[in-house]
């Protein structure tokens, strides 16, 4: 089981948005020496949603090549039609993945069973560990703890991401199905609380511009030590917030390129981080002493 602080790595890309390979490897070089616990590549953050499938592919293979094992990838291979996560999971898979994650598919809005038999199907056809993502925020579609209690039961569904920032709900997930699946929050203000409470681990935004911070708040928290999770806490709630003041990816990739780790590019139909809210962005690095 991969717990801990795992990162839903940006992906890197030049001016023209073409992936920046060279890139790639120095925010892995990063994430070696900052004590992260595993790589999420190509998830939402890393702009899964405009790359091709080529590139999708590649990306995740490029990680497993580069790290060699030095540390775990969990790849992002979710879609809305159950056919083509099938195909993604199954390229991760031969890409030597340790794990998929696989989002609620999105738009199209299924029901309760719907998304049980989609998450099925893909555990079924291919045999990788699977964290299911809920991201309701995003998708318009919400799985309920019931429906993730049945698939618990999926011996290759091994974990969920809760990134609905309840975390009432996420103690209940922990409550009924902790003993089967690694429970992870995928929400950066609440992860502390989540983790304290028996959470696995934070699939996390922040961790892309403040690892080793996110390094030292999973291991706290995880370890119960309240009150220093809370003092790192603390110093990374601006910039929890302030990595949200535009759909995400969009501000980390500014801080990013502001931080001098990467180009600034990102792909239409995402724009670069308005102007008015770069000093609230630095600002926040500052605060949690980047």
């Amino acid at each position: 089981m991969i717990t801990g602080s795992i990162v839903a790595l940006v992906t890197p890309m030049h001016a023209d948005g073409s992936v920046d390979w060279a890139g790639l490897e120095r925010l892995l070089d990063l994430h070696l020496e900052a004590g992260t616990s595993a790589i999420g590549a190509v998830g939402t953050t890393g702009e899964s949603a405009t790359l091709s499938v080529e590139e999708h592919c590649e990306v995740i293979r490029h990680c497993v090549n580069y790290l060699r094992g030095r540390l775990p990838v969990v790849a992002g291979t979710g879609s809305n039609s159950t056919w083509e996560a099938i195909d993604l999971t199954r390229a991760a898979a031969e890409a030597g993945a340790d794990a998929c994650l696989l989002v609620t598919p999105y738009y199209n809005r299924p029901t309760q069973r719907g998304l049980y038999e989609h998450f099925r199907a893909i555990a079924a056809a291919v045999d990788v560990p699977q964290i299911l993502y809920n991201v309701p925020g995003r998708t318009c579609v919400d799985m309920s703890n019931d429906t993730v209690a049945r698939l618990a039961e999926v011996d290759n569904i091994t974990g969920i991401k809760d990134a609905t920032g309840d975390v009432a709900r996420g103690l209940e997930l922990i409550s009924r199905c902790g003993d089967r699946l690694a429970i992870y929050s995928g929400d950066d203000p609440t992860a502390m609380e989540l983790m304290l409470g028996g959470g696995h681990g934070n699939i996390s935004v922040t961790a892309n511009v403040a690892p080793a911070r996110m390094a030292e708040l999973c291991r706290l928290a995880m370890a119960g030590e309240r009150q220093a999770a809370a003092a790192v806490n603390d110093s990374l709630g601006p910039l929890n917030r302030a990595l949200f003041v535009e759909a995400n990816p969009i501000p980390v990739k500014w801080a990013l390129g502001y931080l001098g780790l990467i180009e600034e590019g990102i792909r239409l139909p995402l724009t670069p981080l308005d102007e008015s809210f770069h000093a609230q962005l630095i600002a926040a690095l500052e605060t949690a002493g980047i």
